[in-house]
């Protein structure tokens, strides 16, 4: 049998933190913003047991100081979490599996595919596959200090789904032996690659758990959902799943900022220098792609908490920083008069990037620098 595995880190975030401050071992940990729930901000991540009180990513930190007031607040520090995610990918790289080196696609900081790689030998039955898995979490643990789970699949999907039955710090096996057996009674949103707003209009039909969703008309699905995507969700149901392992490393298509002002902005003026220190900010991340910028986005919440956005295509391609300010601070004047009115709390600026050529050189130097970064909020 083909096998696929999934590698997840065991809370990654926190895990990273709880190594730096072992003194919060056995504490409430939840990691987000500047580390103050009094301020504006989102959960990053929260421990296990902070979690049990209702804590999850994304959450408002205010709210989450309610749901959980024992909990310690810590600020998110990306570099720590890009050095760790680094040792774990490294040593996934560094493993073997049936007398060659894996493939690992790497999907964030704290997970990513392995695959066998060309000229594997045999790879065993289940028995085998398991012990694989159990080695790569101790030489993980051996590596970095931090637990992650393992999902055994007979496709990448089906390997995907399987490390949440394996958290923490175990394993799960799903083929298509025990699919329906396992996920068939669970709702369609269960499936990696369903959210929320999909699993409504799945309901709408009818379908409500990943059996209903397997068994449904495929051509109905097209008519209802999309001639492409219709039949996708119908594989989805069935745990089909066509691809492979992919070690290309992943080249990013945009890069984006975004900052939460703790005082509603209402000024216009301000808001534009706002939209500028940002725009040159992105301007560096891209650089460091050596790739200009095709199109910008602007995003706005405006309060007390509407969020929209506006995007433009540059009539031709740069990594001039003033000109691509330029351009976000312009997209400012195509939102709806009546929420230009609005105070801002939120701004966020992303720039796509042209698509990657590696015959083609940009000159970075000769551009103007970009403006200092703007003080943490």
């Amino acid at each position: 049998m083909s096998w696929t595995l999934h590698v997840d880190m065991d809370q990654f975030i926190a895990a990273v933190e709880l190594l730096r401050h072992p003194e919060l071992e056995g504490r409430l940990v939840v990691v987000g913003g500047r580390g103050d729930p009094s301020e504006r901000g989102v959960v990053a991540t929260a421990s296990y047991p902070a979690r049990e009180f209702g804590v999850g990513s994304g959450m408002p930190l205010r709210v989450a100081a309610r749901k959980c007031p024992d909990a310690v607040f810590l600020p998110v520090d990306g570099p720590a979490y890009d050095a760790a995610s680094a040792r774990v990918m490294e040593t996934l790289r560094g493993l073997e599996w049936g007398g060659v080196s894996v493939l690992v696609q790497v999907l964030g900081w704290d997970e990513a595919f392995l695959g066998p790689g060309p000229g594997h030998g045999d790879l065993g039955g289940a028995d085998e596959v398991r012990a694989f898995a159990a080695r790569i979490r101790e030489q993980v643990w051996a590596a970095t200090d931090l637990h992650c789970s393992v999902g055994v699949g007979d496709n990448v999907l089906r390997a995907k789904i399987a490390t949440d039955f394996g958290k923490p710090r175990g394993s799960f096996l799903l083929t298509g032996e025990n699919w329906f057996e396992v996920m068939g009674e669970r709702p369609t949103r269960a499936l990696w690659g369903i959210g929320a707003k999909t699993e409504r209009k799945l309901a709408a039909l009818g379908l409500h758990t990943v059996t209903d969703l397997a068994r449904s008309d495929a051509r109905m699905l097209a008519v209802e959902l999309g001639p492409t995507m219709g039949p996708w969700y119908h594989r989805l149901g069935r745990g089909v799943d066509a691809s492979r392992v992919d070690p290309t490393p992943w080249v990013p298509r945009a890069h984006g900022r975004e900052t939460t002002f703790q005082e509603d902005l209402e000024d216009r003026e301000r808001i534009a220098e706002e939209v500028r220190g940002l725009t040159r900010r992105v301007v560096v991340d891209i650089d460091t792609e050596g790739r200009p910028a095709a199109r910008v986005g602007l995003k706005i919440r405006f309060a007390p908490f509407f969020t929209a956005s506006r995007s433009l295509t540059l009539p031709e391609s740069t990594n001039d920083p003033d000109v691509l300010a330029e351009a976000a601070v312009s997209l400012l004047e195509r939102f709806d008069p009546r929420d230009r009115e609005r105070a801002v709390r939120l701004l966020g600026v992303r720039l796509e990037m042209v698509p990657p050529d590696p015959a083609r050189s940009w000159l970075r130097a000769s551009r103007a620098a970009p403006a200092p970064r703007s003080r943490p909020r």
